[in-house]
């Protein structure tokens, strides 16, 4: 499984250009530069190094070595500068790290198949939790459904307002048995995946999906169907329900706080459209309107902050509002 790689830099629906024009630095009131965030293509580079690393120990049976290994690492500043700047801070981060690394056991539910994923993961996860550290959690299932601040998206598409797909996940032992069914008669009809806990998501997140699934319609190959999303908001106890059956549910995550997604991505292989949306997803992340998140059969994506406001006013503008 690879790490995403840099795309060259555009905005979505931009022309490529070689070079770039310098950004000038926010200032203050008093005219001063004002210091910008952590530098994360310098943080995603420092990453893709250590999971080298790290891979190359997969097979030490100690696991000493890639503890001294992951302590010296984190240390260094484009990596530090991150991690210090989650809700957990560098120690804790650091912390949680090691501890998922000491309980990790593989599994098939996990998108984490081996430590190297794991890693890759959690660290590139916490660049969500450092844009939104000062957002609040959905902490339980109840305040997923009763939240003004997320919308449903059964509603949305029975109005023919969304340019994805979804699947619902089934809420009776009835509806997990026809599924189960329906994936024996046609395996490769939809992807392999168990569907939303809940089909709610915030505004600014419909409006990317939207505008991710019309820009996929028009450069995948005749014949596509339509992106596909895995995975919307997830309440914190949710998360410790999926990290209970064996899954690399991270905390803090970006599901609970409302602006991550995953979109499927192996089963589009068969239609030779996953470079395609891979493309479509760094371009996006180039242009630091998302985070992006290479978890093997989907990828996982969130909104930055810088982006909020545009896709809100897209959502707006898009339903009429």
């Amino acid at each position: 499984m690879r790490v995403p790689s840099r795309s060259p830099g555009r905005r979505p629906g931009s022309p490529v250009t070689p070079t770039a024009p310098a950004r000038r630095l926010p200032t203050t009131p008093a005219g001063r530069p004002r210091a910008a965030g952590p530098d994360l293509a310098a943080y995603r580079a420092a990453v893709a190094d250590l999971l080298v690393e790290v891979g190359a120990l997969a097979d030490v049976p100690s696991t000493a070595a890639r503890q001294v290994l992951i302590d010296e690492r984190l240390r260094e500043p484009a990596l530090a500068a991150v991690l210090d700047a989650t809700p957990q801070g560098f120690v804790g981060a650091r912390e949680t790290l090691l501890l998922e690394m000491a309980r990790y056991q593989p599994n098939e539910r996990s998108a984490a198949r081996d430590l190297t994923a794991l890693v890759r993961i959690y660290l590139l996860s916490r660049i969500d939790v450092m844009w939104w550290r000062d957002a609040s959690p959905f902490l339980t299932d109840a305040q997923v459904e009763g939240s003004a601040d997320l919308v449903d998206l059964e509603w949305l598409r029975r109005r023919d307002l969304l340019r994805f797909r979804y699947r619902q996940q089934p809420a009776s032992l009835v509806g997990r048995g026809l599924q189960a069914a329906r994936r024996r008669l046609r395996p490769d009809a939809s992807p392999r995946t168990a569907g939303l806990f809940a089909r709610r998501a915030r505004r600014e997140v419909v409006a990317l999906l939207n505008d991710l699934g019309r820009e996929f319609a028009a450069t995948a190959p005749p014949g596509t169907p339509p992106l596909w999303v895995t995975s919307l908001t997830r309440s914190a106890e949710h998360q410790y329900r999926l990290r209970r059956l064996g899954y690399s549910a991270m905390l803090p995550s970006g599901h609970c706080l409302g602006y991550a997604a995953d979109v499927e991505m192996a089963w589009f292989e068969r239609f030779g459209a996953r470079e395609a949306l891979a493309e479509l997803l760094l371009v996006r992340q180039e242009a630091g309107e998302v985070n992006v998140v290479d978890e093997g059969q989907a990828w996982h994506l969130c909104v930055s902050p810088s982006a909020r406001r545009r896709l809100r006013r897209a959502y707006e503008a898009e339903m009429g509002m």
